[in-house]
């Protein structure tokens, strides 16, 4: 998904392997992923996208004015999820990291690489097809 603030700009899915870079776009008031190579198009992610960043994240501080220092967050692997979906004005896009830390991902400090590692099974019609069929396959091997 990509939040709402970057609905007015040119968005596509992500994909296995997109090597991907925090970004302030032009004309918005939030940061997202583009694609290396793709600096004015953001990239979508699945809730459930797994991403691996070349380096430990870092973002701004909570009440960040411009004074404090970026906050470090020690972690390269995050998941993409949403939050705050009850408050339709509220940023959505999350970065969950191993040791439970969740980040918005309009607080991650611009330039900072990753990966995208894995999809979420339903980006993959076949696989989620798949899953469906042993899913009613399976409980009748069991009888």
């Amino acid at each position: 998904m990509c939040d709402y603030s970057l609905h007015h700009l040119a968005t596509r899915p992500a994909r296995i392997e997109d090597k991907l870079v925090t970004t302030k776009f032009s004309n918005s008031i939030t940061r997202g992923f583009a694609a290396a190579g793709e600096p004015h198009v953001a990239v979508c992610l699945l809730p459930g996208t797994e991403i691996a960043f070349d380096e430990n994240v870092e973002c701004e501080p909570s009440f960040g004015l411009g004074i404090l220092p970026n906050k470090k967050i020690g972690q390269r692997l995050a998941r993409f999820r949403q939050i705050n979906m009850d408050n339709p004005v509220a940023h959505h896009d999350a970065l969950e990291f191993p040791d439970g830390q969740v980040v918005l991902v309009t607080r991650l400090c611009q330039g900072q690489r990753a990966t995208v590692l894995q999809l979420p099974i339903a980006a993959h019609p076949v696989a989620a097809e798949e899953v469906a069929r042993r899913e009613v396959l399976e409980p009748s091997l069991l009888v």
